[in-house]
């Protein structure tokens, strides 16, 4: 199943040293029979960009679930990572792959899935990651995350900013690439 996961630059570096990925938790995002039902209209290539642009959201909560609160260091190997490579800027990523299997969640929301094996490499179709310009508005998103997913309009506001940045698309290929120039 063509699904789209979640991710930070440190999970690409990571996928691109180790050959392979899971997910956080298993979670991912496709184009789900739930999904189709929930659009009216809408052909495969529009409901993959709904499944993307929920990825893309959810990539959201991850950075801010990495990032320190004010005044601590950041802790775990993918910190001690970060350093030693350098600090990486704050982005947005989706990784966009085949992986079997994949189970629907319905009860999670429309696109959400659950996926039962890492994300190798090889089966990765293409990356989707911030440009520069996006990373004020996904460090002010990163801030309010939470308090959007409460129903804080002001939040969903700025949130919204952020997911307003369209996301670059890159090869497969050019994923160390991409990574090295960071």
């Amino acid at each position: 199943m063509r699904v789209y996961l979640p991710a930070t630059l440190g999970m690409l570096r990571q996928l691109v040293s180790d050959g392979e990925l899971f997910p956080v938790g298993g979670t991912a995002f496709a184009v789900t029979p739930t999904l189709r039902e929930a659009y009216a209209e809408g052909d495969d290539d529009e409901l993959a960009e709904v499944a993307l642009g929920e990825a893309a959201r959810a990539s959201l909560r991850l950075l801010a679930a990495e990032a320190p609160e004010d005044g601590e260091d950041v802790q775990g190997p993918e910190a001690q990572a970060s350093d030693s490579q350098g600090s990486l800027p704050l982005r947005r990523a989706v990784i966009v792959a085949d992986i079997e299997p994949a189970t629907a969640r319905p009860d999670l929301d429309d696109a959400v899935v659950r996926v039962g094996a890492p994300c190798r490499l090889d089966a990765v179709a293409a990356v989707y990651v911030d440009i520069a310009d996006a990373e004020a508005a996904v460090r002010a998103a990163m801030a309010v995350i939470d308090e959007a997913d409460l129903g804080d309009e002001d939040a969903e506001l700025t949130v919204g900013d952020a997911l307003d940045h369209d996301l670059a698309w890159y090869a497969t290929q050019e994923l160390p690439f991409l990574l090295e120039l960071l």
